[in-house]
């Protein structure tokens, strides 16, 4: 009998992909798990043919080793720095994510972050006293078509919030070793070294999937080279940034402050040191999430993994 393996605690139901599994799989088992799964995987979890796993779920080598007929992995969302790939590839798995599936509603979220950081309107909010019109504003903003935003990463992400960034009027600036510059300009944005975005950019967005190679890629160094009125925002994945050199830097105002959708521990403790700063704002990891975006995040899961199962190349696949 088939098995398929949900690992899962951020759904509160598994209805769409246990019944779009057995319209696929007629007959097929399918299991469902949390994060902490260990004994599912001794009593019928190393059997399983397929694995539907949550971004926050880990799945190390020595997990794939004990997996005894699995045919792919499929992650829901666009991480999968959680699962070790090269372990899987060395064992015939593949892994897929699901690759842009979020792009306009992270663009939505940072343009937001953006209009938020230059006019916050809730902070200038009129309780009946206090000065009007235009005492009412020591400094006023600057129009958003006189600003400039460096993306950091140029990918399917990346590519629509500077489209969008565009269309609001601003600057936009990009850095990518992956991306031709050509590319670039066609799109109307100005390719850049990471210095040169830095030195120039009122935000900063970071838009880089999270390696060995990128852990820790926003640190002192880049953080010294923005403006000190700049902002960072970061919707990519927390531990692209040296949380504990941002919150240096935002305390001694080495930068405006910073708006972050992902952290380096998630979810966080209470007494997480980054949720506790004057100016740097922290949201529970909802930049991707909207309606549209969960139903084909949900959809291309699990077409993914019945691609894996058939032996098909999908496009997302990541090993």
């Amino acid at each position: 009998m088939t098995l398929v393996w949900i690992i899962d605690e951020e759904w509160p139901d598994t209805e769409y992909e246990q019944a779009a599994l057995a319209a696929a799989l007629p007959g097929a088992q399918v299991r469902v798990s949390g994060y902490d799964y260990a004994a599912d995987l001794s009593e019928f979890g190393y059997r399983a043919d397929l694995i539907l796993a949550q971004i926050y779920t880990y799945i190390p080598a020595v997990v794939i080793e004990r997996l005894e007929r699995c045919r792919g992995i499929a992650v829901f969302g666009g991480g999968y720095d959680r699962v070790d790939v090269a372990a899987a590839r060395a064992k015939g798995i593949g892994v897929t994510n699901v690759k842009g599936y979020c792009a306009p509603d992270i663009a939505e979220y940072v343009l937001t972050a953006i209009a938020w950081l230059n006019r916050p309107l809730p902070a200038w909010g009129h309780q009946g006293d206090g000065p009007w019109g235009a005492p009412a504003l020591v400094s006023p903003p600057r129009r958003l078509s006189s600003q400039t935003l460096h993306l950091i990463g140029y990918g399917a992400i990346g590519r629509t919030v500077g489209q969008a960034a565009r269309r609001a009027g601003l600057r936009v600036l990009a850095t990518d070793p992956l991306v031709a510059p050509e590319v670039m300009v066609a799109d109307g944005v100005t390719p850049a070294t990471r210095a040169e975005g830095l030195g120039q950019a009122d935000y900063v967005s970071l838009h880089v999937a999270l390696s060995p190679e990128t852990e820790g890629l926003f640190g002192w160094t880049e953080l010294a080279a923005m403006k000190p009125t700049a902002y960072l925002i970061n919707t990519a994945r927390g531990a692209l940034v040296d949380e504990a050199a941002l919150i240096e830097a935002v305390a001694a105002g080495a930068i405006g402050g910073a708006v972050l959708d992902v952290i380096v521990h998630e979810p966080p403790e209470p007494d997480d040191p980054v949720l506790h700063q004057p100016h740097i704002l922290v949201t529970p990891h909802i930049s991707y999430l909207t309606k549209e975006a969960f139903a084909d995040l949900r959809a291309r899961t699990v077409a993914n993994a019945l691609a894996l199962y058939r032996g098909e190349t999908p496009a997302d696949l990541v090993n």
